[in-house]
């Protein structure tokens, strides 16, 4: 029997209909994936800004600790006590009864602390060179390590001498009379005053130079260490702060530039210096008191409340009794 026209016509048309629809298919598949080649090839705007300073996130605090070489301990007899000098401003001075941070500090670690705060005094120098128009110099740290080091206290006490607040003639009697030979540790406790007071960062020329931030903290660090090889030197960093401008309006320290910097680029500057200078470093600025809780911890722009000090004293006490460090 002849097979009819009208079979051979049905399955001659559905050939043609998979045909086109394969083609379409592969024509689909190949659209999709030069689109795709197109999109990653021009790539999609970004929303990262380089300039901006982010805020109001979660940071890791920026703790680095460096233990003390053996070798530094060699011929030096430990006498089982534990006994901290506290180097700083602010923090240390405000409060020096039981709600003190040196109190703090003791009781949290059974240790013998010594407060060697001047109030008000920075880490960089007013000068780069000692000028005796400026007594008030001898109270920043640079100087003040230069006294502890070669134990000429002469000119830190004339300056004293001068100051009505009686604090200033405490500390210098601390310092003269301690016992160098038994401390096992320093601390350098400084708030953001120098920041405030536009103290330059550093001096890429010159590292060591007195009248900046790093210059300041680098020879101080670098005279007790080849002065008293054996004490263990930490550096505790500033908090947040803030600055008031010529309206008396507060601008927040994070992200203000005072023409030196913000409160951040003080704070990597200093953790170079303490890294190179081969001590520890706690960061209070993103670990303690920060922008999001600066006001449980702060009495005004930069001072601590009692709740501050206690958090500050907290993190260096754990470092003392563990040797390790973990953010607030």
């Amino acid at each position: 029997m002849k097979k009819s026209h009208k079979g051979k016509h049905r399955k001659s048309k559905s050939k043609v209909n998979g045909h086109i629809i394969l083609l379409a298919a592969i024509l689909v598949l190949a659209a999709t994936a030069i689109i795709k080649l197109i999109i990653w090839n021009i790539g999609t705007k970004s929303d990262y800004d380089p300039d901006n300073i982010a805020e109001g996130y979660d940071v890791e605090a920026l703790d680095t600790i460096i233990p003390l070489s053996e070798s530094k301990l060699e011929g030096h007899v430990d006498d089982g006590v534990t006994t901290i000098l506290c180097l700083g401003n602010n923090p240390l001075t405000d409060e020096t009864g039981s709600n003190g941070f040196i109190s703090l500090l003791s009781s949290k670690t059974g240790a013998v602390v010594y407060n060697g705060g001047f109030p008000e005094s920075t880490i960089g120098a007013k000068y780069a060179v000692y000028s005796e128009s400026y007594p008030k110099d001898n109270f920043n740290l640079p100087y003040v390590a230069q006294s502890i080091c070669s134990k000429d206290f002469s000119r830190l006490e004339s300056a004293a001498m001068a100051e009505q607040d009686k604090i200033y003639q405490e500390s210098v009697e601390t310092l003269k009379n301690i016992d160098y030979g038994k401390l096992d540790m320093i601390a350098i406790i400084y708030d953001g005053r120098d920041y405030l007071e536009c103290i330059p960062s550093d001096n890429p020329n010159d590292p060591h130079e007195l009248s900046t931030y790093t210059g300041g903290l680098r020879t101080a660090i670098e005279n007790i260490q080849n002065t008293y090889p054996y004490i263990r030197i930490v550096v505790m960093s500033h908090t947040f702060a803030q600055s008031i401008d010529a309206n008396g309006n507060y601008q927040n320290g994070g992200s203000t530039d005072l023409g030196n910097g913000a409160l951040p680029h003080y704070l990597l500057k200093e953790i170079d210096v303490a890294i190179s200078c081969g001590v520890s470093i706690i960061d209070n600025f993103y670990g303690t008191i920060n922008e999001d809780n600066y006001h449980d911890y702060m009495s005004d722009y930069i001072h601590l409340n009692d709740a501050g000090r206690e958090a500050m004293a907290a993190r260096l006490a754990e470092f003392v009794n563990t040797g390790r460090t973990s953010a607030r």
